[in-house]
């Protein structure tokens, strides 16, 4: 009897496909598509995925090629359904990638990775046994283990993660830390630590060197470094104890309103439905719309069907996870995201893969590759926010892949937004989405008024602050209420000027200015993370620097001199929160009213119920609107319209003050309005006037290569007499390659070209052959966005 044939996606390098040939020792029923199994590659053994069986030898396969055979199953059914091979699959095809390396991204590394051994219940065998050895043993003792596997007396045993183990080392406070000048191992370690979070012990021995350990036992002495197990980021036990009424966006109306009601209508016939649907909810910024996908979640689940509930960023994550608890007593939610430890990610896959009812699941946008059996529906809140598309590693937008989920469930995929994707508006102007509308705030608030403050004729006296700006700010703190001030823009200074010889400082690794943070008295690069002291010597030996421009250091130093010392100030920014439960700890002590002012960047713009807040400040309207990106006006047209919705959201009505040096700009009509319909209309002129999407395929095709790599510019050139042609033959358009926005790069010289086309394949063609004329040269990486976010 001839054996059969299967093709092993290798989740590992060099995370190609591989022909396997069924062993004689175990029945051809062990085996089915999905299933981890190890194999033999070379002198290792290897975790597979079983993707296809053939019984004749594949057709591409030569006779002179001898194959091996698979060694051992690591379950008795597969891990992973049809659908998610599929899935897989259609994401491997999408970015022309083998289906290997898109499962080495979708799975938790333990999920994908030999750490485990066999338990043995035979006096015959040792009590354990690793998939290794199975490869000595001769072929009667292999026909013996398979019948111990078929009794049950053959079992997986996991072995335990190395992170319970170790002990990490966290910092305890935020800098400026109090350490001495001449101490610069231990600012050096408080340094990395604070880059780099939470760290295993003997990570850091190994980063830092040996001669780390004194300094470090001093700094743990000295109670600026804590030891402990590891740290827990956003997770369940921390997000369910938190204050949960002054997150949720909307939340307060236990009963549905008219408006809540009229979309639940809907929406439920459309989730009862067997096909697939799509819908879109258009609601301003506290309409209600969680209390809807709640209300949703909960048809779903009374029908035996799972659901997902996802939101951009981690905190907006764990504020709907809170709301889902409160709507679920008694019933089991998950949160999942990607800065949960590995070993909890690892556990919730492998438990919802074994999962025989309905999942609640609320996460961020990795949750979506969880082994979910037949979702019903899936929710992406905020749908417009540019943190749905990832862009490293695997390129992919969350919104496809949730839509790919419903198209083979037959579910309901809603995206929630005040201010939606001029894309998939568009898709509701051309009938290929429906709408449902939430235009009132529950509770009947109107939404505040939107005034501009012309940086021009009013320029700053108080700090960043326009005189009109700093009266207000004021008498809102003087009647007991809270601001929001906002400045997308983090550290002191993002412009350090040399008044010797007019240059600015910048990264050595990257074509970038070097931030400026005072508490830390560092310069750092917002890129790559070079940091370095100030104060500094310029290369042309001057030492005066001129710091320009603001960050949301600067202006919380603004707001010490501005405001009474009791009024409180609170910072929300990357920087703020790397601690772990620094976020929770600031939202919730500004919502308990600890601090009359709260500043930070985008963080705090969408999301966050706070009834006090009756003033928000934009104190750079203009910050981001001139990049070279043709979605800058969408963006900045979105953040303001979020931003002051955070207004007023209370019994008190609110107020809004933009500052900007450019009132005349067409976003801002439509922001005093809160008018998205007129925004769409001129932007998407705009965008059909100039070809941009959605009315044509959008790809940028990236290249870089080391610095010192003296042939990469000429081998990337050389493209240039081919791309045009190339493209004209194919029906596209190629702009390039030119160098990036951002030509260098953690100390890599970047190179992209700007594709657009009526058809993705055609594109997909262009990188083939790009790839093709590129492979000699290994230094040279080439990569492939579709439909980018981030055009620098």
């Amino acid at each position: 009897m001839n054996p059969a044939y299967w093709h092993v996606a290798l989740p590992s390098a060099p995370f190609t496909t591989l022909t396997y040939t069924e062993p004689e020792y175990l029945p051809t029923s062990v085996w089915g598509a999905g299933m981890r199994v190890v194999v033999p590659v070379g002198g290792s053994t290897r975790m597979g995925i079983l993707v296809k069986r053939f019984t004749e030898r594949p057709a591409d396969l030569p006779e002179s090629v001898a194959l091996k055979t698979l060694l051992w199953p690591v379950e008795r059914e597969a891990l992973l359904s049809a659908d998610y091979m599929a899935l897989a699959e259609n994401l491997a095809a999408r970015q022309m990638e083998h289906t290997g390396r898109v499962l080495e991204i979708l799975l938790p590394s333990g999920v994908r990775a030999v750490t485990f051994s066999f338990r043995l219940y035979d006096k015959r065998f040792p009590a354990r046994l690793t998939p290794k050895a199975l490869r000595g043993l001769s072929p009667d003792d292999l026909r013996i283990l398979a019948a111990l596997w078929a009794d049950g007396r053959m079992t997986v045993a996991a072995t335990k993660r190395h992170e319970k183990q170790q002990e990490f080392c966290s910092l305890a406070q935020d800098p400026p830390w109090p350490i001495r000048p001449t101490a610069k191992r231990q600012m050096e370690i408080c340094e990395y630590l604070w880059d780099n979070g939470p760290t295993a012990r003997p990570m850091l021995s190994r980063e830092l060197g040996a001669g780390a350990t004194q300094p470090l036992n001093t700094l743990i002495s000295n109670g600026l470094v804590t030891v402990g197990p590891p740290p827990e980021f956003h997770e369940p036990e921390v997000c369910v104890l938190e204050p949960e009424d002054h997150l949720v966006d909307g939340d307060g109306a236990p009963e549905a309103t008219d408006e809540q009601a009229l979309a639940l209508d809907d929406l439920a016939a459309a989730l009862s439905d067997d096909t697939p649907q799509v819908r879109l909810v258009h609601g301003v910024t506290g309409s209600g719309k969680t209390l809807v996908y709640l209300r949703l979640a909960e048809q779903a689940v009374a029908g035996g069907r799972s659901v997902l509930l996802l939101a951009p960023e981690v905190a907006l994550a764990c504020s709907l996870y809170r709301a889902a608890t409160q709507h679920f007593p008694g019933r089991s939610v998950r949160l999942y995201h990607g800065y949960q430890q590995p070993s909890r990610r690892e556990q919730a896959f492998m438990e919802v893969a074994a999962s025989t009812g309905p999942e609640i699941i609320v996460g961020t946008r990795s949750a979506l590759f969880l082994p979910v059996a037949d979702p019903a529906f899936i929710v992406l809140d905020e749908e417009h926010d540019g943190s749905f598309k990832q862009e490293e590693r695997l390129a992919y937008q969350a919104k496809e892949v949730a839509h790919f989920l419903v198209s083979r469930s037959g579910g309901l995929l809603v995206l929630g937004s005040a201010t939606p994707d001029v894309k998939t508006y568009q898709a509701v102007e051309q009938g290929a989405i429906s709408k449902v509308c939430m235009s009132t705030r529950v509770g009947g608030n109107e939404l505040p008024p939107v005034e501009f403050v012309d940086l021009r004729e009013s320029p700053p006296d108080e700090g960043p602050f326009a005189p009109i700006s700093a009266e207000l700010l004021k008498s809102t703190v003087a009647r007991g209420e809270q601001a929001v001030i906002m400045l997308n823009r983090r550290g002191y200074a993002p412009v350090m000027y040399c008044l010797d010889c007019g240059k600015v400082a910048r990264c050595s690794n990257c074509d970038v200015g070097l931030t400026y943070h005072k508490s830390r008295e560092r310069l750092v690069c917002h890129y790559c993370g070079a940091a370095e002291p100030f104060p500094r010597l310029c290369e042309c030996g001057g030492a005066s620097y001129l710091p320009m421009g603001e960050g949301t250091e600067n202006v919380e130093e603004a707001l010490a001199h501005l405001l009474p010392p009791d009024a409180g100030v609170l910072r929300l920014d990357r920087d703020s929160t790397r601690r772990p439960g620094r976020m929770e700890a600031i939202l919730a002590d500004f919502a308990a009213g600890k601090a009359k002012v709260l500043v930070g960047t985008q963080m705090l713009s969408k999301g966050h119920h706070f009834p006090d807040v009756t003033l928000v400040i934009v104190v750079d309207g203009d910050l981001g609107l001139n990049v070279p990106d043709y979605r800058a006006a969408e963006r900045m047209f979105q953040l303001m319209v979020q931003v002051s919705g955070r207004a007023g959201r209370g019994d008190k009505p609110g107020r809004v003050l933009i500052q900007t040096r450019n009132p005349e700009h067409y976003c801002w009509q439509y922001v005093k309005r809160v008018d998205y319909e007129g925004f769409f209309e001129k932007e998407v002129a705009l965008r059909k006037k100039y070809s941009y999407p959605p009315f044509t395929h959008l790809a940028l095709l990236r290249m870089n290569y080391p610095g010192d790599f003296a042939g990469g510019h000429q081998a990337i050139m050389d493209l240039v007499k081919i791309l045009g042609s190339l493209g004209k033959e194919l029906g596209i358009r190629v702009l390039g390659p030119a160098p990036s926005p951002i030509g260098l790069l953690r100390g890599r010289k970047r190179y992209q070209c700007l594709i657009k086309g009526g058809d993705w394949a055609a594109i997909r063609g262009l990188y083939a052959e790009v790839r093709k004329r590129l492979s000699p040269h290994s230094k040279i990486r080439v990569s492939l966005d579709l439909d980018p976010v981030n055009m620098l």
